[in-house]
């Protein structure tokens, strides 16, 4: 597992952190952790001697640029930042590869390009907050990775700490492929001791319009087909729960009805969650990915827990027949 990690110092990102000793990682992976100085304004300008020492070994004005942008203040403090967080992170997983970077450019596009050149499985993003350097928002960044990132997003709000509590992981499912994959990917991770899952599904039943309800075949139809629709996602529900407990997890299911963003962040508040799962919508071209969307993104900006959606990187075959 490849997991790319947005850090920027502040409270909101070590909770990040913090957050991912309860997300049933492996004992084993690679993280990069990433930290991007967010230059809108230029740093101050190099003296004559800092030119001449850089331009000894530069060749061009936009590679002394470059160079003199890499060993700014600017990007030197979000380089300690990263190697702070890359410890963090190491001392809570000693059996995986940790390395860190520290970059200047647009969050947006140095987060994503990252995970797509470094074939990242999940990317963690605090759900909001600024970086030391004043200027890296993680609120906007996190909701854009979550439209336009092709791997899996993980919103992390952290966990409170309270002894004995079991981890408590709410799947929002209806069916569907995206859904699927959420599933899998909660019964394929490694969960500790006495982790519990609620499924559910939440769905508006058809209702008649006050003309419709004075044609009685209309409702005996409309009826019908509600307590068949019932019938079959309580079926799901039952079918995911299944999955879940083949995979050790203590697993509850539901069907509710309302609003999907509405129920689903109420319900993961009254329970108590620490972490909701979505399935991305799983397509591809610009505007089915905005679709994604508004059940997603509202519970992802909403939720008291963290949020993670997901979406699984297809990956390349070999040219020798074996998978990746």
């Amino acid at each position: 597992m490849k997991v790319l990690i947005a850090y920027d110092g502040s409270q909101c990102s070590d909770s990040a952190l913090d957050d991912l000793t309860h997300a049933g990682l492996p004992e084993n992976g690679e993280a990069l952790i990433v930290s991007v100085a967010d230059v809108w304004l230029p740093p101050p300008p190099p003296s004559t001697a800092e030119i001449l020492e850089l331009a000894a070994t530069t060749k061009g004005a936009v590679a002394l640029e470059r160079k003199y942008m890499a060993n700014a203040r600017v990007v030197k403090d979000a380089d300690a930042m990263a190697a702070k967080a890359a410890a963090r992170f190491q001392a809570n997983f000693p059996g995986w590869i940790v390395k860190y970077e520290s970059v200047w450019g647009s969050p947006n596009w140095i987060l994503f390009s990252k995970a797509e050149e470094w074939h990242a499985d999940l990317i963690i993003v605090g759900s909001h907050g600024r970086t030391a350097l004043g200027r890296f928002f993680l609120g906007s960044i996190s909701q854009w990775l979550l439209n336009e990132a092709r791997c899996s997003v993980r919103v992390a709000r952290g966990k409170l700490d309270e002894p004995d509590f079991p981890v408590r992981l709410l799947l929002a499912f209806d069916g569907s492929r995206g859904s699927e994959k959420a599933l899998e990917e909660i019964a394929s991770r490694n969960w500790p001791a006495k982790s519990e899952v609620r499924v559910v599904m939440v769905d508006q039943p058809l209702e008649l319009t006050y003309i419709g309800g004075m044609a009685p075949p209309l409702v005996e139809s409309i009826g019908s087909f509600n307590e068949e629709e019932q019938s079959r996602r309580e079926k799901l529900v039952k079918t995911a729960v299944k999955k879940l407990e083949n995979a050790g997890l203590r697993t509850m299911g539901n069907v509710l009805e309302g609003d999907p963003k509405h129920v689903l962040i109420k319900v993961a508040e009254d329970w108590r969650a620490d972490c909701v799962f979505v399935g991305a919508t799983g397509l591809t071209n610009r505007v089915e990915r905005f679709l994604l969307g508004s059940t997603a993104a509202a519970v992802a900006a909403r939720a008291h827990c963290s949020v993670e959606v997901v979406r699984k990187r297809k990956r390349a075959r070999r040219t020798n027949g074996n998978r990746n």
